[in-house]
């Protein structure tokens, strides 16, 4: 930042040097402030002031992206929270997404600092080289797969941004190394989840017509318009509506209310919570009642799953208020609905169950075809079998193979032993467990969640594969700070006892 001494100084020099240059220098001067007139003159003629002020704030950003990792991690937060989908319109071929330009930002600020030496020594963990292999054979299993279909533009773009994201957690591992910037982090990840939250019970509750214009606004950022952005149940209107904020599928929202919600629940009983419990209870209340609203039934056990063993490991005042919060929404007449759309999905007795069931034979048969490294993402070789399962684990089995699916496995199985050795050795209430737990249940929840959904490792939802890895990377970070592998040993000096 500049202070105002500074900036005082830098315009008495400009003053200067207007002054010394002469009459050259300030016809030059007055020709830069009559382009600049012109065109912005021009923009607001040909293009609504709107779009020019988003341009004008676009740029800005941009180059404050630029100064900082750190501001671009806050950046990619607030869009894969709030404008997923979005998409600058200015075609170059295609249009670029908001995601694809902050992934950029981020990965070439972080590589700028490593090739002029301005970062530290390179922060290791024990899940870099399973990632690694994974990445190999993603790789492998594209460019295999484009002998049986060609890849077509969109889908080498999708590719690439799954690998960026997959490769953001290495950029997160070697920023993000004090307690200051960890907790600036997660502060704007609870905040951003809430404000999603808060969009989806609003549009909900709207009349209809009103949501649909407000939704529809977002067409200029090549987001669906008009009254097919309302989701319900079944596709019926006449059955109740699902909330999705500005995910435009309510699934979507619902897998980030699994790692928002799971990260947010261990604040509420940490010695020195991220945001005080005073807005932290309303907060996560507003994000319980926009699950509901989403329908979203692999969320809800997804969610469900990952509190109850916070609760059985570490917190257990969690349990009696999850059975009230079961019992609520069990005699509520409001929620009777979703009871019934529960009890049908356990029942398989819905059609989006049904669907589900049929997706899952599918995919076992073009798996048993090709077990070992899948058909790739392009394509299948066959026009009897085809890509797509709303289940993770079959996904990647598809595309990548039981290998594929094998190393997958391996980083998670890492990851969450890598998670429980470190916190078995910190001291109980240490600022870092409630953070590294929420982490690790969130993960937990996403991968509970990937057995009836398929978001965190799909081309078509490259936000939510950056995503599930950003999560992984800040829970490397909580572990490496808390041992005093960071310039930052605050939490160092509270957990490093064994946990009791």
């Amino acid at each position: 930042m500049i202070s105002g001494r500074r900036f005082d100084t830098l315009l008495l020099d400009a003053q200067a040097f207007v002054l010394r240059g002469g009459w050259p220098v300030r016809m030059a001067l007055v020709g830069a402030c009559l382009v600049l007139g012109i065109v912005g003159g021009l923009l607001l003629t040909l293009v609504h002031p709107l779009m020019l002020l988003a341009l004008l704030g676009g740029v800005a950003a941009g180059l404050a992206m630029l100064r900082s990792t750190q501001l671009g991690l806050f950046a990619l937060i607030a869009v894969v929270c709030l404008l997923p989908f979005a998409a600058i319109p200015i075609s170059i071929g295609f249009f670029p997404t908001f995601l694809d330009v902050v992934l950029l930002a981020v990965f070439g600020v972080w590589l700028a600092r490593v090739f002029t030496r301005a970062q530290e020594g390179y922060v290791g963990s024990p899940l870099d080289l399973p990632i690694l292999i994974f990445i190999l054979l993603a790789s492998v299993a594209f460019i295999a797969g484009s002998a049986h279909a060609g890849i077509t533009k969109d889908t080498a773009r999708h590719f690439v941004e799954i690998i960026i994201a997959v490769s953001l957690f290495f950029v997160v591992t070697n920023s993000v190394r004090d307690y200051r910037r960890l907790r600036q982090i997660l502060i704007i990840m609870i905040l951003a989840g809430f404000v999603a939250a808060l969009m989806g019970v609003i549009l909900y509750f709207l009349p209809h017509p009103l949501t649909v214009r407000l939704l529809s606004m977002l067409r200029v950022v090549h987001y669906p318009a008009g009254w097919e952005v309302l989701w319900f149940i079944e596709d019926n209107p006449d059955l109740p509506m699902r909330a999705i904020s500005t995910s435009v599928n309510p699934n979507v929202l619902g897998g980030l209310l699994i790692l928002i919600v799971t990260l947010t629940t261990p604040q509420m009983f940490a010695r020195k919570p991220l945001i005080p419990r005073k807005w932290l209870a309303p907060m996560l209340a507003v994000m319980l009642i926009c699950l509901l609203l989403t329908f979203s039934r692999g969320a809800f056990v997804a969610i469900g799953a990952a509190l109850l063993v916070l609760g059985v490991i570490r917190y257990r005042r969690l349990l009696p208020v999850m059975a009230l919060v079961l019992l609520v929404i069990l005699i509520l007449p409001q929620t009777r609905e979703y009871i019934l759309h529960l009890q049908e999905g356990l029942l398989l007795q819905d059609r989006a169950t049904e669907m589900r069931l049929g997706e899952y034979k599918d995919a076992l048969r073009l798996i048993s075809r090709y077990p070992w490294f899948g058909v790739g993402f392009g394509g299948t070789p066959s026009i009897d079998i085809y890509i797509g399962v709303s289940n993770v684990y079959l996904l990647i089995a598809e595309e990548m193979g039981l290998v594929g699916l094998a190393a997958f496995l391996l980083i998670m199985g890492v990851f969450f032993a890598y998670a429980w050795t470190a916190w078995r050795r910190m001291e109980r209430d240490a600022e870092a467990e409630p953070l590294l737990l929420g982490l690790a249940v969130a993960l937990l929840g996403a991968m509970v969640g990937g057995i009836t959904d398929h978001y965190f490792f799909n081309l078509d939802f490259p936000h939510s594969v950056a995503l599930f890895w950003l999560y992984a990377g800040l829970a490397v970070v909580t572990i490496k700070v808390a041992n005093g592998e960071g310039p930052d040993r605050e939490l160092a000096d509270t957990a490093a006892r064994p946990n009791p």
